[in-house]
């Protein structure tokens, strides 16, 4: 009798050891897993003898502050921590709706594309799986229209979304629909390795961080060689202007931002030196003409397909210095037939291939005859 009752309390005793263990609290999750090197919008972090991951979104809109957005990742059939408010995803999701075409540039660098079975827009989308597998792939709108029965037919494991000047519109019906979401901020770094670095994030969520670590780590390495490289071979620095009017207004970037970064480590001078704000700031037509005439080249000229279009959309630019010179670039030479532009798709996710076009453009000097071929960029004519 006395060890029949031994066997129960010890039985019982190991049943709640096992519960407890098994509803570790959320604050337990403070092991550091991978910390980025360039990213500023993420980090993934475990607890001791939890297989599960905590992917950490910071400030993943505009004007955010103190805001921090978590996604639990399941593995091994661990219970969700106690407390946790969060989103919740089981390791490995195979079913994902991407909101942004930049995501699914992403899976495409992990050879995971075929995991994509929703996105927003499918004709401006350049990735070829994408385009050439419509009966796999929905198209479940945009922004205030989107198609909720189509996006639940498509049986998604995660939805990747964003947040422009705060949470997205999408949030309140997702939760009511039980469909889990993952904020991914990529666009609002300012450091170009920084952007692409956020196909972690992203293997974290497919359960292959080791091969998402692997595929970003050759492209600081190339980056770095090829900024490395311009800066050795020459001294001159000529004077860069950007971007033509948008909604009215012709948006100058920060001298912090992704643009003028990528241009001062392609051995260029960015024209604009009053911002130094977090975002783009508008300046009127006539400031936009003075930078412009003291310009030595002009990039990302909006639409223009060719100087002759250009000219005719501004024709008080056509007497510039880098208009009469032709050396006026666009970063439209990968645009579909719908106007999708790859520049702003697989070329976040290659800012080394961006800064070699660049360094093409402003110091082919620095590169071999046989290595000048622009990939996103091309001149006007």
């Amino acid at each position: 009798m006395k060890k029949t009752v031994y066997f129960i309390l010890l039985s019982a005793a190991t049943f709640l050891i096992s519960c407890a263990s098994n509803t570790t609290g959320i604050d337990a999750y403070t092991e550091t897993l991978y910390k980025p090197s360039y990213a500023s919008g993420f980090e993934i972090v475990g607890a001791e003898g939890r297989q599960s991951t905590l992917l950490k979104v910071f400030n993943p809109w505009q004007g955010a502050e103190n805001t921090e957005t978590t996604l639990f990742i399941v593995r091994n059939g661990e219970k969700i921590p106690a407390g946790f408010t969060g989103q919740v995803v089981k390791a490995g999701a195979r079913r994902i709706v991407c909101l942004s075409s930049t995501y699914v540039a992403m899976l495409d660098a992990l050879g995971q594309v075929d995991r994509v079975v929703g996105v927003s827009g499918r004709n401006y989308i350049s990735n070829k799986y994408v385009t050439t597998h419509p009966e796999a792939v929905a198209d479940i709108g945009f922004d205030g229209n989107i198609d909720y029965e189509l996006l639940l037919a498509q049986r998604p494991d995660l939805v990747l979304l964003f947040g422009v000047s705060g949470a997205s519109g999408m949030e309140s019906k997702l939760l009511e629909m039980g469909i889990p979401f993952c904020y991914i901020g990529e666009y609002l770094e300012e450091s170009p390795l920084g952007k692409a670095e956020w196909l972690v994030a992203i293997a974290e969520i497919t359960d292959s961080r080791e091969k998402g670590e692997a595929v970003f780590e050759p492209v600081p390495e190339r980056y770095d060689a090829l900024r490395a490289k311009v800066a050795a071979a020459t001294s001159k620095h000529p004077k860069v202007m950007i971007n033509t009017p948008y909604a009215g207004s012709w948006f100058m970037a920060s001298t912090e931002s992704y643009v003028a970064r990528l241009i001062a480590d392609a051995g260029g001078d960015y024209i604009y030196k009053k911002n130094t704000s977090n975002r783009s700031l508008p300046i009127d037509l006539e400031e936009a003409y003075m930078l412009t005439a003291q310009a030595d080249m002009w990039l990302n000229a909006g639409s223009a397909a060719s100087l002759g279009e250009l000219k005719s959309q501004f024709p008080k630019f056509a007497n510039t210095r880098c208009v009469r010179n032709g050396a006026v670039y666009n970063c439209n030479k990968r645009l579909n037939a719908a106007g999708g532009n790859d520049y702003w798709e697989s070329g976040v996710v290659r800012p080394d291939v961006v800064l070699h076009d660049l360094i093409a453009i402003m110091h082919p000097e620095a590169l071999d005859e046989n290595d000048r071929e622009l990939h996103y960029y091309q001149r006007l004519e």
